[in-house]
């Protein structure tokens, strides 16, 4: 039996609320499952995701394997970083001290990324422009150099 960590879809017509759950991976996606784990609600702003850590450990220690989308909401939440150092021998016990890194400080990390990006773009972009002026300028020179001298 093929065990996988995915989404159960819950909540009202474009209202979603997701509950992450064990199931056996032949069941429909809003089918029978074998363990709730958590819940994830999109709609809320900040996004709220709640995992059981302990749980999810244990179902991958028996080999649970998790959908892209869960993958991903786990990495967010700091817990498959966890399960990474878990997977190389280090005490649960241990990890508790790991705290994940809360999702606004990555986003204003994100945003003082793009303001760095956009401005090295901008001087970029003003370079060529004044790279381009100069050039038509010392066309200008020239042509006006050669016109003076073509008229003497």
């Amino acid at each position: 039996m093929a065990v996988r960590i995915r989404l159960r879809r819950m909540g009202s017509t474009k209202r979603p609320f997701y509950r992450v759950v064990v199931a056996d991976s032949r069941m429909p996606r809003d089918g029978r499952f074998i363990e709730i784990i958590g819940h994830y609600n999109p709609v809320v702003d900040p996004v709220e995701i709640h995992v059981d850590e302990e749980k999810v450990f244990k179902w991958l220690q028996n080999g649970a394997q998790p959908t892209d989308t869960v993958r991903s909401l786990l990495k967010k939440s700091g817990i498959w970083r966890k399960w990474g150092l878990v997977k190389r021998g280090v005490d649960l016990s241990q990890l508790s001290a790991l705290e994940p890194v809360p999702s606004e400080v990555r986003t204003v990390k994100k945003e003082v990324e793009r303001a760095g990006q956009e401005k090295e773009k901008g001087t970029a972009g003003m370079e060529k422009e004044n790279d381009t002026e100069k050039e038509s300028d010392s066309k200008k020179e020239k042509d006006e150099a050669t016109g003076e001298l073509e008229k003497t």
